[in-house]
């Protein structure tokens, strides 16, 4: 009975890593859309609304969900008094102190470290083309994310199950 139970248990445990992993694989394009989404309103921001930058950033951050607002919040925050931070440097520390809680990989974090070298140093139209070359960016991939997501989610769910099967065979 106890043998069962730790069978049980294995497949059960092995069956969850699967399915974490395959729902990292389903959430990589929804948040690399959702940073698009982002930074098109950033875009807005900076060239109809004539915000100061960290009041536009911390507007984004109040119209997403985490894991991105809590990109936006950090970089805003750090550009507010007292810290002062440039935004070069707000944007870099929040990417490097955020991106540990987001399902997106290294391509997506050097097309936002790329942009903040240019965020907030040149005038509007420039800024807007480099939000604009960074949302072409993330778009191309976010298409290779979603191409990974289709060929890698179901096979993790089942990879899962599988090698948790495998053990137990093992133990056997």
């Amino acid at each position: 009975m106890l043998k069962m139970l730790g069978a049980a248990l294995v497949i059960l445990a092995a069956t969850l890593v699967g399915w974490l992993k395959a729902r990292q694989f389903a959430s990589r394009p929804n948040q690399i859309r959702g940073l698009i989404l982002a930074l098109k309103r950033l875009e807005t921001e900076i060239m109809y609304g004539f915000t100061p930058l960290p009041d536009a950033l911390q507007r984004i951050a109040n119209q997403n969900k985490e894991p991105i607002r809590s990109l936006f919040t950090v970089a805003a925050g750090h550009m507010n008094p007292p810290n002062n931070w440039t935004a070069q440097d707000s944007l870099q520390h929040a990417v490097e102190s955020q991106w540990g809680f987001t399902s997106m990989k290294k391509p997506e974090k050097d097309i936002m470290n790329q942009l903040s070298y240019t965020l907030g140093t040149s005038d509007r139209q420039d800024q807007i083309g480099h939000i604009v070359t960074a949302i072409r960016q993330l778009e191309s991939e976010e298409v290779a994310a979603r191409d990974e997501q289709s060929r890698y989610e179901k096979m993790c769910k089942s990879l899962g199950l599988l090698s948790g099967a495998f053990v137990v065979i093992l133990f056997y």
